[in-house]
């Protein structure tokens, strides 16, 4: 490696290996940064006292840190392990075996790219002591040490022409789907808030008269003005952060691995191994489903819920791209083109009542507010739009539900703001769950928990009849539910 140097304690074995002294430049200034509160304090503790001691030391200190960083950090590859040892008088050393690496990610800051860095990002999907950050790797190290450690990929994976096989590139007209993400429709609703307290403070809910004439258009016009302005605001933000995580987005497969390279900015590359991808999720957000579009996730084995960011291979995009590359991470269309069985009256009812309870009680607290306390009869607008839209999310809820069995996937799909239909391979499946409420136990329903190492640790079939349950459980994987079962009079 760049930057090696020997280590006696290494002798015998792999030595251990510094960081590239290139470093002793990214390191400070990352002190700097995390120290600028106490720095903007040290400058005016200066300037009040006129000791110049105080800068002096605000600068000294955090660059002093960085350069002992450097020097305490090393790290190392054996036949079997992948150790991290740092610290000066509290020694620390992290150490995971490789067959137990699930991704590895190289991700490089502006500061990096410049100095020819990059960040090395192992997973484990245990716990946040198993995965590791090796920071401040040459690229073309990094990608050696990688090759190393998922076995036998590409050290450059990046496609060398225009016919090497690429599965997905970023289209820059996908931009438009970026307001429409969950994230954006967070922002929105935060927009949305902002216009409220604007016309609050404009008056512009006293503006009906006791007639319900208009008083004061011009008030109205200019809040309304305020919340198209910062509604374009949102949106601008929500293109910038789609286009600064998403720049030149290649998904290529090479060997047995998939391996995904974005950023403008900050460029990420990660790699995930062929053994380890279980199956996908496809989901449709309420805003990306009305625009025709949905994002991918891969199921990794191993891979834990914070990593979640390492799994997503297609960000917002047309529906029929996602579909595509889910399809050919799974090697079949079939788990996205079969039919679904529906789940039967019982869970259409337990929709239909999940939505319409909640919507029949926001309306009645509405109702009694303003008839028993007096507010304003704005808030019965309240109660009739959440009886209006009950039952629209009730229907789609309903049509939503389904599950499917191929010959190598379990499908469920479900969700109406956030539809998901997630696909995993029945090999991956390492144990199963029947939950049942005081509820769905009345209605004859148990929702069936496919237990897996990967993504949120269970692909979710909710509210199926409980022998339906136990045959679907018993023809995915055969023999491991019905050893179990007990069969006649006990």
């Amino acid at each position: 490696m760049t930057g090696a140097a020997p280590d006696p304690e290494g002798a015998g074995t792999e030595q251990w290996q510094r960081l590239d002294p290139r470093m002793l430049v990214v390191h400070p200034v990352q002190e700097l940064v995390r120290f600028l509160p106490v720095l903007i304090g040290a400058f005016v503790a200066g300037r009040a006292t006129g000791a110049g001691i105080w800068q002096v030391l605000g600068v000294v200190v955090p660059v002093a840190l960085g350069v002992l960083r450097y020097l305490t950090t090393r790290y190392r590859l054996t036949a079997d392990r992948v150790e991290l040892r740092t610290g000066l008088l509290q020694r620390r050393l992290l150490s995971t075996r490789v067959d137990r690496v699930r991704t590895v990610d190289l991700t490089a800051s502006p500061t990096h790219r410049l100095l020819g860095l990059t960040t090395m990002r192992i997973g484990t999907g245990s716990t946040d002591e198993d995965g590791f950050d090796l920071d401040g790797l040459p690229v073309a190290a990094a990608r050696r040490l990688r090759e190393q450690l998922l076995g036998g990929v590409p050290a450059d994976p990046a496609p060398a022409a225009e016919d090497s096989p690429v599965a997905l590139r970023l289209d820059p007209r996908w931009v438009r789907y970026a307001p429409l993400t969950s994230t954006g429709l967070v922002a929105a609703a935060a927009a949305l808030g902002v216009g409220a307290q604007v016309l609050d403070s404009l008056g512009a809910w006293r503006v009906l008269d006791v007639e319900g004439r208009p008083a004061s258009l011009p008030a109205l016009g200019l809040a309304a003005a305020g919340a198209l302005v910062v509604a374009a605001a949102v949106s601008a933000l929500a293109v910038v952060g789609y286009l600064a995580a998403n720049w030149d987005l290649r998904l290529s497969h090479r060997g047995r691995s998939w391996h995904l390279r974005r950023g403008a900015l900050t460029t990420r590359e990660t790699t995930l191994d062929d053994d380890r991808v279980a199956g996908v999720t496809l989901a449709e957000p309420v805003g990306l489903r009305l625009a025709g579009a949905a994002t991918v996730q891969a199921i990794v084995t191993g891979l834990d819920r914070e990593e979640r960011g390492s799994s997503t291979l297609v960000p917002p995009a047309p529906y029929a791209v996602a579909a595509g590359v889910a399809a050919a991470v799974l090697g079949s269309h079939r788990p996205l083109t079969d039919p679904l069985r529906p789940h039967g009256p019982a869970a259409v009812r337990r929709r239909w009542v999940r939505a319409l309870g909640p919507a029949a009680g926001v309306a009645a607290t509405a109702a009694a507010l303003v008839l028993l306390a007096g507010t304003s009869p704005w808030l019965l607008g309240a109660g009739a739009l959440a009886l209006g839209v009950a039952p629209l999310l009730a229907r789609d809820r309903a049509a939503s539900l389904g599950h499917a069995l191929t010959e190598r996937h379990l499908v469920a799909r479900s969700g109406s703001v956030v539809r998901r239909r997630e696909v995993l391979q029945t090999d991956a499946v390492i144990g199963w769950v029947l939950r049942e409420t005081w509820t769905q136990r009345r209605a004859g329903l148990v929702t069936l928990l496919a237990t897996t190492a990967g993504g949120d640790q269970a692909v979710e079939v909710p509210d199926l009849p409980g022998p339906e349950a136990v045959a679907l459980a018993s023809a995915a994987t055969p023999g491991l539910v019905t050893q179990f079962r007990i069969v006649g009079p006990p």
